[in-house]
This record gives structure tokens, C-alpha cells and sequence, in this order.
């Protein structure tokens, strides 16, 4: 089938954000077991990003989804005590108030990153545009219920989002490996399978993309990240160069890359994307 050719007057484009908590990227990239985060990587590019200390998820995720450092958000650990994140809109919400066409997504089972009655949350809630229809919260409690489960809830919701609705830009969470990572250590079964989960994850997300540039003629970037890695032994929140370790790959279906920077700081992130939206 041959793909359309949008139409630039009309259309500009859309945006997949797919943050992976906790992975180690030594122990993904170039493995043979995710094949999709090597395809993104090869058809397109890669930063390697250092994130600030501490290397926790809250002032991670902050940092990447609002384009703010950890002085300017506030975020200093997974409590979210005293944080400043009503005055440093996430990258969905600023897509939306520089376009209020704009229709936005975000799925994730991390509670504070989605949910109004935890910590936080990061993502705005946005009330007034869910009911236009221009926002969509997929919100899942993987705490509670085991991100393995969670995460498997995401994707089935994201998956069926992109396909039928199409977002203008999402973002799309996976803990999994995060998950496997404390409680075992990245050099496990248990991690290596919960890499394998989220591949399965990812090759229905990149299929989904695809799917609609070849259908529609639709320009996408998918973009995948994540917030920190772990220590051989499981854990991380210090400052060695392991858990500090992040990156940046993204591909873009329809379009070229050739303004993508060679290098790349966590907070540069969101700005970059918002750049990306405008085409």
C-alpha cells in the first residue's frame, strides 16, 4: 500500500512520547530483545541524556515532561512535598495551550503522574478539556495492583487510542521494568522478561503509528525515554554514572530528522517536542 502524502497546509505532526521508568539501556540496545527500541535507533536518532541527582522517578518524569530542572519544579523525591508543578505545565498542556485544536493523551499506572488525588500529579489533569474530548487520561494503579498488570492495561488503551482517535501528541508509561529492577536487579529473568513485555508493548504502538501514516498520510515522531537506570545490585537514587544514565531515541514516520540536535540535556526534552509540533 502506498502512503499518502499529507497535506502541509493542513496538517502538522503528531507525537507519541513513550517514557520506559528504569530501564537500563546497556541491557536493551543492540540485545536482540527489543527489537523496536534498535529499530527506532537505527531508522532514526540518539541522545544520551545525564540526569540530575537525585535519580528518582518523581523529579525524573518532572524534569523530562515539563522541560523544567529540578530547582524549577520543585520535585525532590517520590513525595512531591512542596513542588512548584502548577507553574511548570507539562508538554501536553503546552501543546494544547499553543493550539487549543490540539488533542492530547497520556496513559500510564504510576499514580503521581496522572491521578489528581496522589502526589503531584505531573500530567494536568484538565478537566474542561477532557470533556471537549481534546484530553484523554488512561489512569492505572500500578502500586496497587502490579505494574505488569498496569502496564499491559496502558498499552491495550493506548494502542486503541492512536488507532482510532489518533492524538495530536501522547505520552504513554511503562514501569515494568522499574518494577522487576527493585525487587530482583537488572541482571535477572525477571528484568530480561519484563524488557520483554514492554517490546511486545512498543511493536503494537509503532504498528498502530505506522498503520496511520501509511492510511492517512499522517507525519508521526515516536520518541522513547526514560527517567534514570539501576544499580546491578536493583535500586537507584545516587549519583554513579549507571543510575544517572538516559537517553533519548526517536524515529519519525513521514518525515525527516535532519533538525534533531547531537546533543540533548533531560529538560531540553519537552521544548524539543514542542518545537517538533510545529513542524
Amino acid at each position: 500500500m502506498s502512503a499518502k502524502i499529507p497535506n502541509p497546509k493542513t496538517s502538522r505532526p503528531k507525537i507519541a512520547l513513550v517514557g520506559i521508568d528504569g530501564l537500563r539501556i546497556d541491557l536493551a540496545r543492540g540485545t536482540g530483545r527489543m527489537p523496536t527500541l534498535d529499530a527506532v535507533i537505527g531508522q532514526g536518532v540518539f541522545n544520551e541524556l545525564v540526569m540530575e541527582v537525585p535519580t528518582l522517578s518523581g523529579p525524573g518524569w518532572s524534569t523530562l515532561l515539563t522541560g523544567s530542572t529540578h530547582a524549577e519544579h520543585g520535585v525532590r523525591d517520590n513525595k512531591f512535598v512542596g513542588h512548584a508543578l502548577l507553574h511548570r505545565p507539562d508538554f501536553l498542556s503546552r501543546a494544547y495551550f499553543a493550539d487549543q485544536s490540539t488533542t492530547t493523551m497520556v496513559a500510564a499506572g504510576w499514580p503521581p503522574l496522572v491521578d489528581p488525588a496522589d502526589a503531584g500529579p505531573v500530567i494536568w489533569e484538565r478537566r474542561e478539556q477532557q470533556r471537549s474530548g481534546h484530553h484523554r487520561v488512561i489512569a492505572r494503579d500500578g502500586e496497587t495492583y502490579g505494574y505488569q498488570i498496569a502496564d499491559a492495561q496502558v498499552a491495550d488503551h493506548a494502542v486503541d487510542v492512536l488507532a482510532g482517535k489518533g492524538p495530536d501528541v501522547s505520552f504513554i508509561y511503562f514501569c515494568d521494568a522499574d518494577d522487576e529492577g527493585h525487587v530482583y536487579g537488572p541482571h535477572t529473568p525477571q528484568y530480561a522478561a519484563a524488557l520483554d513485555r514492554i517490546e511486545g508493548h512498543l511493536s503494537r504502538i509503532a504498528a498502530a503509528i505506522r498503520r496511520r501514516m501509511e492510511e492517512l498520510g499522517e507525519d508521526w515522531y515516536l520518541v522513547l525515554t526514560t527517567d534514570h537506570g539501576h544499580l546491578d545490585a536493583g535500586g537507584h537514587g545516587g549519583d554513579s554514572a549507571v543510575e544517572r544514565a538516559s537517553f533519548v531515541a526517536a524515529t519519525r514516520f513521514g518525515g525527516s530528522l535532519e533538525h534533531w540536535p547531537e546533543a540533548l540535556a533531560p529538560a531540553g526534552l519537552t521544548p524539543l517536542l514542542l518545537e517538533c509540533r510545529q513542524g
